[in-house]
């Protein structure tokens, strides 16, 4: 186990030693480290390796250059400077928070960015301000549109937070396909088998194996509704920010060049359209009424969406946060290579 700040500390020192500054470190190891307490492994501290290999290449700039665009009363569109996603995604969620306290409802578009990590992060910032978050974001292509066997759409995940008065904050976060590309490069790095239904291979055969579904593509969730959705998400996130969409958007995860993500982040303020406290009890009392629902046979908890990421998160922070000895060891080895003094070790 390690501890949160512990872990924050030794992924700020190396984004600082990969070029970012100080405070730009720190907001960002914070996203990545909370995707860890959530148990959403995949977009946290396993992304500062290809950090490290497209800072080596090039193709990561840092520190991270956020710059305005374009600017309206409820609307603004920021480019990302091919820095961390996650000061890209932060900072455009800020704005929108801003802006929808003047205007009731803002969106901000982010072109020209990297991976944002999870998306719920970010919708959930909006929740915490007593407003409705949307947050979304193209990717790289890996799945195929419904009735075709080839990759053409990212994961092109999206998320939506509502927050309630006494309970946990409702924090809906999904890919656009049955699961997201980074837990199938998790089961080739584990040299495990997938499901049947995740993927397909190069053939358009239904596959196990990793290997043959990272050749291949992912299938979209319920089919042609999946594929319906990350289309839109593309063309919000990519075409009408002005960044890459469809096969234009390079992955991460390979030295293929810049990636070109896009984003948009939406803002809706609550007390513009019903009076806040008695919406967020509303909430609570619509969780209590799922909750109180008959539930199937061996089912003993019906959970929200987020809940049971933020169960991890209370768990992470009292018990420390499980991080796989894999992971520690090319931590140590790329603090090693940045000239560090830190090790990270199990508390």
């Amino acid at each position: 186990m390690v501890s949160e700040e512990k872990l924050k500390k030794v992924i700020s020192e190396i984004l600082k030693g990969y070029g970012e500054n100080e405070e730009s470190a720190l907001l960002a190891a914070d996203c990545l480290v909370k995707a860890e307490m959530r148990g959403i492994s995949t977009h946290g501290t396993y992304l500062l390796i290809p950090m490290f290999q497209r800072v080596k290449g090039g193709m990561l700039d840092l520190p991270t250059k956020i710059t305005l665009v374009k600017e309206n009363n409820a609307t603004s569109i920021i480019d990302g400077g091919n820095g961390l996603g996650q000061l890209a995604a932060r900072k455009a969620m800020c704005i929108s928070i801003e802006k929808a306290k003047k205007y009731d409802v803002a969106l901000t578009l982010v072109r020209n960015t990297n991976n944002i990590g999870f998306l719920g992060y970010y919708s959930n910032f909006a929740a915490q301000e007593g407003m409705i978050g949307f947050v979304g974001c193209n990717a790289a292509s890996s799945m195929a549109p419904w009735g075709s066997s080839e990759a053409f759409l990212g994961a092109n995940p999206i998320s939506i937070s509502i927050p309630a008065k006494n309970k946990k904050s409702i924090v809906m976060d999904m890919s656009s396909s049955v699961v997201a590309r980074g837990k199938i490069r998790k089961a080739s790095r584990n040299k495990e088998e997938i499901p049947l239904g995740w993927a397909i291979d190069k053939e358009g055969n239904p596959t196990t194996d990793p290997n043959e579904a990272l050749k291949g593509t992912l299938l979209p969730i319920a089919g042609p509704k999946g594929s319906a959705l990350a289309i839109i998400v593309d063309i919000i996130a990519g075409m009408l920010s002005g960044s890459r969409f469809g096969l234009e958007v390079k992955t991460f995860h390979e030295l293929e060049g810049a990636t070109g993500v896009g984003a948009f982040c939406m803002a809706i303020d609550i007390k513009k359209f019903y009076d806040l406290d008695c919406f967020c009890s509303m909430v609570d009392s619509y969780i209590c009424s799922i909750k109180n629902l008959k539930k199937v046979k061996n089912v003993t908890e019906v959970y929200l969406p987020g809940e049971l990421e933020f169960i991890s998160e209370q768990e992470s922070r009292e018990e420390g946060i499980k991080l796989d000895s894999k992971i520690i060891e090319s931590l140590n080895d790329i603090l090693e290579k940045l000239g560090s003094n830190l090790k990270l070790v199990h508390d």
